[in-house]
C-alpha cells in the first residue's frame, strides 16, 4: 500500500512563549488528542467566521466551575449566538450570581460528613444547601412575581423568563447576563430538571402562571429553518448535545460542529456517539467539518475560547 503522509515533528518549548505559539505547538504534536484539539481550534474559529448560526451546547457541571466565565465571554463577544444547555447549567449560574458559595473540594470526601454539614458535593466542588436550592428559588420567585404582576395574561416561554433573569443580574461573569444583553436566546429543552424548574412548579401551585413549552421550539425552529451555516461547540452529551443535533436535522445537518467529551461510543450512548454517526441521521452533513476531543472540558475549553476570542 502506497500514501503519503508528513512526518511527527517532535515540539519544542520556549521560555516565555505566547498562547498563540503554544496553540502552534499542538499542531506539530501529531498524535492522540492533541492534533484534535488543533484541528477544534481551527473549526471553531470557521464557525465564528462562516456561519450565521453558532451554537454553544454544554452540560451544566461545567458552569459550577471557572469555565463558567469563560462561558459568558464567549457569547459577551458573540462568538456563539444560540445556547442548548441543560437546568442545572441555568442553577448554578442564578446561583453563582447571586452570591452563591462555590468551595474547592476534593473528590475523596467524606460525603456523609458533607452531608450532616449541609454541604453538596459536585465532583471535587462543595455547594452549601443555602446557596443553591433556596436561593434559586428566591430569585425565580422573585423575577417571576414581578413578571406576572405587569402582566398576568401574558403567556412566556422559558427562554423569556431566563431573558428577564439574565437583565436582573449585575455579575459580569454571568452565562444569562451575557446572553440577555446581546439577546442570545438560551434553550433548556430539560427545563424542569433541576432547582430552576422546581421553583417554576412551587411558584405556579400558588400563582397563575402562563408558560408555553413549544415557544422555545418554535424559535428555535425559525433558527435553524433560516440558517445560512450552522456550526455548534458540543461540550459534553445528553439533553443539551442531541437537542443541538437533533434540530440541525431540519437544516439537512451540521456544516461544522466539534465534540468535546469523555464518553466512548462502545455503550450506543447518545453521549459518546462520534459525529460520523450522527451523518446517518441527518444530523451532520456528509460533507461537514467534524472533530472530536475526548478531554475534561475544563482543560481544553480555555484554549478552544481564547483562539476563538482572540485568534483571526
Amino acid at each position: 500500500m502506497s500514501f503519503e503522509a508528513q512526518p511527527v515533528k517532535d515540539a519544542w518549548l520556549s521560555k516565555n512563549m505566547s498562547v498563540d505559539e503554544l496553540i502552534e505547538l499542538y499542531g506539530n504534536i501529531h498524535g492522540f488528542m492533541a492534533s484534535h484539539l488543533y484541528e477544534a481550534v481551527r473549526i471553531v474559529k470557521e464557525i465564528r467566521d462562516k456561519c450565521d448560526v453558532r451554537v454553544l451546547s454544554f452540560t451544566g457541571n461545567l458552569v459550577a466551575t471557572g469555565v463558567r466565565g469563560i462561558i459568558a465571554q464567549l457569547l459577551k463577544e458573540r462568538i456563539f449566538n444560540v445556547v442548548i444547555t441543560t437546568c442545572g447549567a441555568i442553577d448554578h449560574d442564578i446561583a453563582k450570581s447571586f452570591g452563591g458559595e462555590y468551595l474547592k473540594g476534593h473528590f475523596d470526601a467524606d460525603d456523609i460528613e458533607l452531608h450532616r454539614k449541609g454541604i453538596h458535593r459536585l465532583g471535587n466542588i462543595y455547594i452549601p444547601v443555602s446557596s443553591y436550592g433556596p436561593l434559586i428559588e428566591k430569585v425565580v420567585h422573585n423575577t417571576l412575581k414581578e413578571l406576572v404582576s405587569k402582566d398576568p395574561s401574558r403567556v412566556y416561554g422559558i427562554r423569556e423568563i431566563l431573558y428577564e433573569i439574565g437583565k436582573r443580574i449585575s455579575d459580569e461573569r454571568s452565562i444569562l447576563k451575557a446572553a440577555s444583553e446581546q439577546n442570545i436566546p438560551i434553550y433548556v429543552p430539560g427545563f424542569l430538571d433541576g432547582a430552576f424548574g422546581t421553583a417554576l412548579f412551587t411558584f405556579s401551585q400558588f400563582n397563575k402562571l402562563n408558560i408555553d413549552v413549544f415557544k422555545d421550539e418554535k424559535e428555535l425552529a425559525d433558527i435553524v429553518f433560516h440558517a445560512k451555516c450552522m456550526g455548534a461547540l458540543i461540550i459534553g452529551g445528553g439533553i443539551s448535545k442531541h437537542h443541538t443535533i437533533w434540530w440541525a436535522q431540519f437544516h439537512e445537518g451540521l456544516d461544522y460542529v466539534v465534540y468535546i467529551t469523555t464518553a466512548v461510543e462502545w455503550d450506543g450512548s447518545l453521549s459518546g456517539a462520534r459525529p460520523k454517526e450522527a451523518i446517518t441521521w441527518g444530523k451532520l452533513k456528509e460533507n461537514a467539518r467534524s472533530v472530536v476531543v475526548y478531554a475534561d472540558a475544563t482543560l481544553v475549553l480555555p484554549i478552544i475560547a481564547y483562539a476563538a476570542l482572540y485568534q483571526r
